[in-house]
C-alpha cells in the first residue's frame, strides 16, 4: 500500500521524473547489466586490480552518485563518450517493453513533464523509445546538460510557452543553450562531474527547466536523490518502495500507482496549462 504525507489540494505545474529504475522496474535487469559493464570498463580500460573492482565500483557509486563521477574525482582520465558507449552500448534494451499504461497516465497529466537522469542522452533516448514514452516529456535533463561545454542549440518553438523568469533569471532554452548551469560557472567535465544526488545538480536542473520547486513533484527511486530533492525544495516521491524514506512526501511501490496515490495531479485542470496535453516530441537538453 502506498504511503503519503503530501498536502492534498496542492497545485503542481511540473513533474520531474528520474528514468532508470523509476519509469521501469529494477527487475528489468538493466541496472545489473550496467554495473557489470562499468566493472569491465574499470578492469580493461583503467587497469584497476580485478580484486578491487567490484568493491570500488560500489563504493564510488555510494560516495559520488555515479561510479564515473567517483573515478574522475580520483584522477582517472578517460573520455566521457567512450565510457558511456562502453557501459550502455551492450545493455539488453530488448528486455524493456512498451508500457501503454504508463504512457496513457503521462499523457493525461496536464503539467509539464521532464526527465532528470544522470545517464547520457543516447541512453535516455533508447530507454524512452523502448518504453514507448519518447513523446511523453517536454525534455530530458541528462549528463550532457550539466557537464558539457556550451554549444548553440535550437529547439522547436512550439514546445515552449513564454513564462516570466524565475527568481534566478533562468529559462529552459537559454540555460541549456548557454551551458550556464550553476552559480559556480561549471562548464564541462574537467571540473568534478555534476550529478544527483548533489543538491547543486538538482538546483541546476531546477534553474535549467525554469521551474518553481514549490509547484514541482520529483519522482526518483534513490533515497539519496529524494533527500537532496527535498533539500532543494521539491515535493518528493520515492518510487519502488511502499514505505516512506527520509525526505519523501509519498511512496509509490510502482509508478503505475501514481493516479491512486496522487489524484491531485489531475485536479484543477481548468488552471492554465504550461504545455499542450497532446503528445510532443521529447527534446534532449544537452
Amino acid at each position: 500500500m502506498d504511503a503519503g504525507g503530501m498536502s492534498s489540494g496542492a497545485k503542481y505545474k511540473c513533474l520531474l521524473f528520474d528514468m532508470d529504475d523509476t519509469l521501469y522496474p529494477l527487475s528489468s535487469g538493466l541496472n545489473l547489466a550496467c554495473r557489470k559493464n562499468i566493472e569491465e570498463f574499470m578492469l580493461r580500460h583503467l587497469h584497476i586490480n580485478e580484486n578491487e573492482v567490484p568493491r570500488m565500483c560500489l563504493d564510488l557509486y555510494r560516495e559520488y552518485g555515479t561510479t564515473m563521477a567517483g573515478l574522475k574525482a580520483l584522477g582517472y582520465e578517460f573520455d566521457d563518450e567512450v565510457f558511456h558507449t562502453y557501459v550502455h552500448g551492450k545493455l539488453p534494451y530488448e528486455d524493456l517493453k512498451p508500457d501503454p499504461v504508463l504512457r496513457n497516465l503521462l499523457l493525461s497529466m496536464p503539467q509539464r513533464k521532464i526527465i532528470f537522469t544522470n545517464a547520457d542522452k543516447a541512453h535516455a533516448a533508447r530507454v524512452l523509445n523502448r518504453l514507448g514514452l519518447e513523446d511523453c516529456f517536454e525534455g530530458v535533463i541528462c549528463f550532457e546538460t550539466l557537464n558539457t561545454p556550451p554549444q548553440p542549440i535550437h529547439y522547436p518553438q512550439e514546445i515552449y510557452k513564454e513564462e516570466a523568469p524565475n527568481k534566478n533569471g533562468f529559462d529552459i532554452k537559454s540555460a541549456a543553450a548557454s551551458g550556464t548551469v550553476s552559480d559556480s560557472g561549471r562548464l564541462g567535465t574537467k571540473l568534478p562531474i555534476l550529478c544527483k544526488p548533489a543538491v547543486e545538480a538538482i538546483e541546476a536542473a531546477i534553474r535549467i527547466a525554469n521551474i518553481d520547486p514549490k509547484y514541482t513533484i520529483f519522482f526518483d527511486d534513490s533515497t539519496r536523490n529524494i533527500a537532496s530533492g527535498k533539500a532543494a525544495g521539491l515535493h518528493t516521491v520515492i518510487v519502488g518502495r511502499s514505505i516512506l524514506v527520509p525526505g519523501a512526501d509519498r511512496a509509490l511501490s510502482s509508478i503505475h500507482n501514481i493516479k491512486e496515490a496522487i489524484p491531485e495531479i489531475w485536479e484543477g485542470e481548468q488552471l492554465e496549462q504550461l504545455i499542450q496535453s497532446t503528445a510532443i516530441e521529447t527534446v534532449i537538453l544537452a
